[in-house]
């Protein structure tokens, strides 16, 4: 598992393509990235449910509630098998614009 760290936001991909393997060493590392923003880059998995993208859901809104940013990179799924309370975005640059959004967002309080 990599962590790529940029500012408040850590990237986080895996070379080997095994989401079960993935899934377990993040759960492990979260604690060390928990205060940042945080992009799963998940285009090294080619074949990917919207069951896969579910076993996301509570860590997910877990680190919303604690006002952070947490975004899945990804296209091999359609948005429409996602649930909305998952972000999920084509591209890196789109998860960190998403990223961005939301700090608006909380400035504000929308």
């Amino acid at each position: 598992m990599i962590f790529d760290k940029e500012g408040n936001t850590t990237i986080v991909f895996q070379e080997k393509p095994d989401i079960a393997t993935f899934l377990d060493n993040f759960k492990n590392g979260y604690p060390k990235i928990k205060s940042d923003h945080i992009i799963l880059n998940l285009f090294s998995f080619k074949k990917l449910t919207a069951n896969d993208i579910l076993e996301f859901l509570d860590i997910s809104n877990r680190h919303r509630s604690s006002l952070k940013s947490f975004v899945i990179v990804t296209e091999v799924l359609s948005y429409d098998d996602i649930p909305d309370e998952i972000s999920v975005a084509p591209s890196i640059q789109e998860a960190k614009d998403i990223i961005e959004m939301e700090e608006i967002e909380r400035e504000l309080d929308l």
